[in-house]
């Protein structure tokens, strides 16, 4: 879970309300040049699932189906952003942030389209602060054109050249920093389900919680950029705490960026590869383990499982050690008109072992446009329409055949069909500040399983800024 902070909606030129901008307003606070700001959000969101078709459900004692009852679940989070500005080009932020939250079917069953993107695992309905961002980054300028930044979240006003280098170093979430979509991205304001955040076959590193700790640079070269990080990656498949020892098990990323105008409108194209060092396991090697001794199999591991009761099935536990995944994506945005925009992702990871960060596809690609209501005389009204599709590889879908579960899905068998999901949402501005959106999601095929859906899950999302 995640946002994307920099170049955030501007509260204080958009008729919004924000601290910042009450300061500036009675000569406190110089929201063109900052010496150090603070920001706040807070989103609520409320899913409901109808009862679904299903042909059977965690089959043999498998332990990870969308139950196919009718289900209501939630997420309540709260950030503070606090930023300041030290010396020369030098910014410290620190991201304090609060979750409560209930999943549906206890975050489990559902491939590359999980409905709700604020949803992490090993949450509870107990609220749980954490630090999610605490980061020094350096700004060394050289020349080019100069463009003002808008004061925001983990992002202080000032000027900018557009060649330049750009270093951060701490805790962050990668998100901040590569696959940004202006229309796809931000889904604290746009779409709810997580196909939309980022690619669903990014296995980016990360903890629990969707952030990370390391290293990463960003050159600017007026209309190009080019990143690199290296981060670290959890102790193990969707953990809570991060492995340190990052010269022997990492994740690393390099994305290149272009921005260009098309008819006097913008739009940008970025291809982005990843390779994560970790200690996951094989698909293959996990079948190869059962069928030599049916004992190692999915109850008897005593190290790191899913907590399968199915003895007749292998499990990622016997195969794990260190191992290495690769993916490479696609991200287009074009705007269209001014009020009019549309985007794309797709990309490719190798299908070789599990899941250790995010979900559990292996392709994907998400495409859709968002629309402003100035149309109909609701300028800060948005309506999107979103199309996302998923695929596993035939080592994970021969895995889960045979009973086998990774972090998020293993109905006991499957029929295979790749994952489908239909996103279509409403964002209603309310009052100054304050959001709500109407969400619905028509999924096909949840957990790559034609045997079961399809199912139709409906959100409401109120989202409060400051």
């Amino acid at each position: 879970m995640t946002v994307q902070a920099e170049n955030y909606p501007d509260l204080n030129e958009d008729g919004e309300f924000s601290l910042m901008g009450a300061l500036s307003d009675r000569g406190l606070h110089n929201i063109q040049d900052e010496r150090w700001n603070f920001y706040s959000q807070a989103t609520y969101i409320s899913s409901w699932k109808q009862a679904f078709p299903a042909a059977y459900t965690n089959l043999n004692g498998s332990t990870s189906s969308l139950l196919p009852g009718a289900e209501r679940g939630f997420t309540g989070t709260t950030t503070f952003y606090v930023g300041v500005k030290a010396w020369a080009g030098a910014e410290l932020y620190v991201a304090p942030e609060m979750i409560s939250e209930r999943p549906l079917s206890s975050l489990k069953g559902i491939g590359g389209s999980i409905q709700n993107f604020e949803l992490q695992k090993n949450g509870s309905a107990h609220s749980t602060w954490y630090p999610s961002r605490a980061i020094y980054r350096q700004t060394l300028s050289f020349g080019g054109k100069q463009s003002s930044v808008n004061s925001g979240p983990m992002q202080l006003a000032g000027t900018i050249d557009s060649r330049r280098f750009v270093f951060t170093a701490g805790t962050f979430s990668i998100l901040d920093i590569f696959d940004k979509n202006t229309y796809a991205g931000d889904l604290r304001r746009q779409f709810v389900n997580m196909a939309f955040l980022t690619n669903a076959a990014y296995d980016f590193a990360a903890d629990a919680r969707g952030y990370t700790t390391g290293l990463a640079g960003e050159f600017y070269f007026d209309d190009w950029a080019f990143r690199f990080a290296h981060i670290a990656g959890p102790k193990n498949p969707n953990d809570l705490f991060l492995n340190f020892q990052m010269l022997s098990h990492y994740g690393e990323q390099i994305e290149l960026e272009h921005r260009h105008v098309i008819k006097d409108q913008p739009g940008a194209i970025r291809i982005l590869g990843y390779r994560n060092k970790e200690n996951s396991g094989s698909y293959t090697d996990a079948i190869a383990e059962f069928q030599a001794d049916p004992l190692k199999n999915a109850t008897t591991c005593n190290g790191y499982n899913y907590n399968s009761n199915n003895a007749g099935a292998p499990d990622l536990c016997w195969a794990r050690k260190s191992n290495i995944k690769m993916g490479v994506g696609l991200n287009m945005e074009q705007s269209i008109t001014q009020d009019i925009g549309l985007f794309f992702r797709g990309m490719y990871s190798d299908g070789k072992t599990e899941v250790y960060s995010y979900t559990s596809s292996d392709r994907s690609i998400s495409f859709g446009s968002a629309i402003k209501g100035q149309r109909w005389g609701r300028q800060k009204d948005t309506v999107g329409l979103g199309y996302a599709q998923s695929w596993i590889s035939k080592n994970h879908v021969n895995y889960l055949n045979m009973g086998g579960i990774d972090g998020f899905i293993g109905d006991g068998k499957i029929n295979y069909k790749p994952e489908q999901v239909l996103d279509i949402y409403y964002q209603w501005h309310v009052i100054k500040s304050t959001w709500l959106t109407f969400d619905y999601q028509y999924l096909a095929n949840p957990a790559f399983n034609a045997d079961r859906g399809p199912v139709n899950i409906y959100n409401a999302r109120v989202h409060f800024e400051l």
